[in-house]
């Protein structure tokens, strides 16, 4: 008996309550002025679950006692997921000093002053007829602060109103600049006017994290380094290919780089590509040390803009300092490719003294790379068949490009020639 009330209780919650909305969207304004921090907030009605709103028959929000119910809703679904701090010290209880329903044609949140206009007028009045989930709720928020020009940052932890939650944060600083970020889901602590050190270390972590969790890139690491199990050996070679992919990388976050759609799936094909050649080089056996960096560097400039592809959206969160923190990203990188060398190296010299002959480990190690690295090529130029190539219109911008990407090229080669003579020099002599 008591199994059948707790079936038919559950059954009465479920009708209830609201569903988990599936696209959100968070509006967010950040303005610091003086000794008050004013954090204005936009978020759709629906996305506020359990919360019941009072309701007429006709199924419309009874709005002329509504605020007390708006500022609960706030307080339960914002004030704790906005963790806001000044100079890394948290800044606890905002006020709430409005909290108002916007209808859905509603554009005032298009600009701070508009979005101020909005939330400090007068409400929506009680004769207004809409439904609870198509309105917005809009909360300004008071934080008292130091000083306008104390470092801020920001969790926005909204992830949780939705299955798939998109948040535009606008920054107005002091001086009267204004940054735009937009993220997906939980972006972590975002630092709004970062130092650069504060930029550096973000970057030079996430460069690390990216090189160990891209598969593709391992691979190619780790075909670069079967033949050569000797750390002098393999840093310039690692450093060659460093080297190259910065050079794309700052390329492409300065707009030099193609933006069609058929350019990313076409880059990813080519890394396919690059670690199916090294495996075949690999079981040939006919790479030299001075061969392998040349060859190492012109890949790096592919994988450069596979790296360009993951940092797309993440720049934003560079502040100012857009070049240091790709010189950090690149610096994460060497980091996270010098660690699995580290741990590589041992390994392989463990497996060709113990368990296989050098030169079959070799061709068998190699020939399970190239395996792979095959299949995804095939992915991948599946993937790129199904984009339209179109040649760009002919424009002086494009004209710009083309001579740019001429010079570096021009750049590239002399530098590849005279330390490539450089070595060979060296070598003789030694």
């Amino acid at each position: 008996m008591a199994r059948v009330w707790l079936l038919a209780w559950a059954f009465i919650f479920a009708a209830h309550a609201h569903d988990i909305p599936n696209d959100v969207t968070v509006l967010l304004f950040f303005k610091p002025e003086g000794n008050l921090l004013r954090l204005a907030v936009r978020v759709p009605m629906r996305a506020m679950r359990d919360q019941q709103f009072p309701e007429t028959k006709s199924g419309y929000l009874e709005l002329e006692n509504i605020e007390p119910l708006l500022r609960d809703s706030a307080t339960v679904w914002l004030l704790d997921a906005l963790q806001v701090e000044e100079n890394d010290v948290r800044l606890l209880h905002p006020a709430i000093a409005e909290a108002r329903v916007a209808l859905q044609s509603d554009r005032s949140f298009s600009s701070w002053d508009t979005a101020l206009v909005h939330l400090e007028g007068t409400p929506l009045g009680p004769e207004t007829r809409v439904v609870w989930d198509q309105t917005y709720l809009d909360v300004l928020l008071h934080y008292p602060i130091q000083s306008d020009h104390s470092r801020f940052s920001i969790h926005p932890a909204v992830a949780r109103l939705g299955v798939q939650v998109v948040t535009t944060l606008r920054f107005l600083a002091p001086g009267g600049t204004e940054r735009a970020l937009e993220f997906s889901g939980d972006p972590g602590n975002i630092r709004l006017d970062p130092s650069w050190r504060q930029a550096a270390a973000r970057f030079i972590e996430l460069g690390f994290q990216h090189i160990l969790d891209g598969t593709d890139h391992l691979l190619f690491l780790f075909c670069l380094a079967i033949p050569f199990r000797k750390l002098s050996a393999l840093v310039p070679i690692v450093t060659s290919f460093t080297v190259a992919h910065s050079i794309t990388l700052l390329a492409s976050a300065y707009g030099l780089g193609p933006t069609a759609l058929w350019f990313p799936p076409l880059i990813e094909t080519l890394i396919a590509a690059s670690i199916l050649y090294m495996a075949l080089e690999n079981i040939i056996g006919s790479s030299t040390v001075h061969r392998r960096w040349i060859i190492a560097f012109l890949f790096g400039l592919v994988h450069g803009f596979g790296f360009s592809f993951a940092l797309k959206q993440t720049l934003q969160f560079a502040g100012t300092h857009l070049v240091t923190s790709l010189l950090a990203f690149n610096v994460g990188v060497e980091l996270g490719q010098l660690l699995v060398l580290l741990l590589l190296i041992p390994l392989l010299e463990v497996l060709f003294r113990f368990v296989v002959a050098e030169r079959m480990g070799t061709i068998v190690l190699s020939a399970f790379a190239a395996h792979t690295a095959w299949h995804w090529m095939l992915d991948r130029w599946d993937q790129l068949r199904r984009f339209r190539v179109e040649w760009p219109e002919f424009t002086p911008q494009l004209l710009s490009t083309g001579l740019h990407w001429a010079l570096a090229l021009v750049a590239i080669a002399g530098a590849l020639w005279g330390i490539s003579t450089i070595a060979r020099k060296s070598e003789r002599i030694l």
